[in-house]
């Protein structure tokens, strides 16, 4: 079985996630597509992802892919987590998992809705979705608390977990827009404030058309494969939440090859990417917490030592923002109150790095200007560093 050693996987992810060609590196499209998925929880971190791989970074080029062009649309899809792919992936995403995230997501709503106990049914959600659909064609794009204010069905009250320790009364109106979003009926506009600011208004959209679900599963994979391989079955099945029989259809589908890792473990890869790669330039990164880069893989163990991960993760296993060196993580940074870019290495990579690491803090710092960046899940170096 051909063998696949640490260091190929680290300048495999370096070339393919860092080091976008540059007569590509002006499109953010090609950005998310290099990387199939970028996380859109946190809305600094999708800015940042891809202005890290932007020869000229800015928030400008990104805002317009997402509200403009419409190029790059956030979907609520893998680990039922918000991300940002393009129009091209976009398809795959909603049929092999976003539709699947949004069926439950409109089961839990019922059931809430069920457990008030004041007749709120099927029929009152889709009277009020009707209202809210309505309501946003008329604006064009509205806010979550404009379209209260227009829909009353939106201003309406439940009970959830009537009769437990967690009982507590809360209005419908985002569980309402989030059903709406996941089903692709709406989707997210520019937000109130800034580029960092989660305070989205809605416009009106129009779902993806549907289509065979193994098959889009299989295109998923082939992509996921092709950016992150070599990786094991045990990291798709985390990637994408799918459950083993359906992650072991689609390796199937899409001809992954076996290979062999560092410590024994089975890898795989896209057909015919067996032949290694050669090293790039050295280069440097500074990526926010959950990039997909530090997130595309249930072990990071080839691109981060154990030793660093108390650091760097928080309790419930995000990542926070990274200093990377040759396809490694090699630190942590934060920005302070006060603006400053602060960054601290957990390993001694040399002058060389070291400047290249300065450099590349500096290009962040220069193109960030004086927005404020609090990444959503903290971590203790992150925290540790503002304070």
């Amino acid at each position: 079985m051909y063998r696949v050693d640490d260091e190929q996987r680290r300048i495999r992810l370096g070339r393919r996630h860092l080091l976008v060609p540059s007569e590509r590196a002006e499109s953010v499209v090609a950005v998310a597509d290099a990387l199939v998925a970028l996380h859109a929880t946190d809305a600094a971190t999708l800015h940042l992802s891809t202005c890290a791989r932007l020869s000229d970074p800015g928030v400008a080029v990104v805002e317009q892919a997402l509200y403009e062009d419409v190029s790059l649309v956030r979907l609520l899809s893998m680990r039922n987590t918000l991300f940002a792919v393009s129009t091209d992936v976009a398809p795959a995403v909603d049929a092999s998992t976003a539709r699947t995230v949004a069926a439950k997501e409109r089961h839990k709503l019922l059931k809430h809705l069920r457990e008030d106990g004041n007749g709120l049914d099927e029929r009152w959600l889709a009277e009020t979705e009707r209202e809210t659909l309505t309501a946003l064609t008329a604006h064009g794009q509205a806010t979550g608390s404009q379209l209260s204010a227009a829909v009353p069905g939106l201003r309406t009250k439940i009970t959830v977990f009537p009769g437990t320790r967690q009982e507590t009364v809360q209005g419908v109106a985002s569980r309402v827009i989030r059903v709406l979003a996941a089903d692709g009926r709406i989707r997210r506009g520019r937000p109130r404030g800034s580029w960092t600011s989660s305070q989205y208004s809605w416009t009106v959209a129009e779902p993806w058309p549907p289509s065979d679900p193994a098959a889009a599963r299989a295109e998923l994979t082939g992509r996921w494969l092709r950016a992150y391989g070599p990786a094991t079955e045990a990291d798709l099945k985390w990637w994408t939440g799918w459950g083993v029989r359906e992650v072991r259809a689609a390796l199937a589908a899409a001809g992954a090859e076996e290979v062999l890792l560092d410590g024994g473990a089975v890898g795989l890869v896209a057909p015919e990417d067996l032949a290694p790669e050669p090293p790039p330039e050295p280069w440097a990164a500074l990526l926010p917490g959950l990039d997909p880069s530090a997130m595309g893989w249930a072990d990071r163990g080839f691109h981060l030592p154990p030793r660093h991960r108390a650091a760097l993760f928080d309790r419930a296993g995000n990542i926070g923002p990274t200093v990377w060196w040759n396809g490694g993580i090699v630190g942590g940074w934060a920005q302070t109150t006060g603006g400053e870019l602060v960054w601290r290495l957990l390993s001694d990579v040399g002058r060389e790095a070291s400047l290249l690491i300065e450099a590349e803090a500096a290009r962040l710092s220069s193109w960030v200007g004086e927005a404020r960046i609090t990444p959503r899940f903290r971590t203790p170096l992150e925290r540790e560093l503002t304070a």
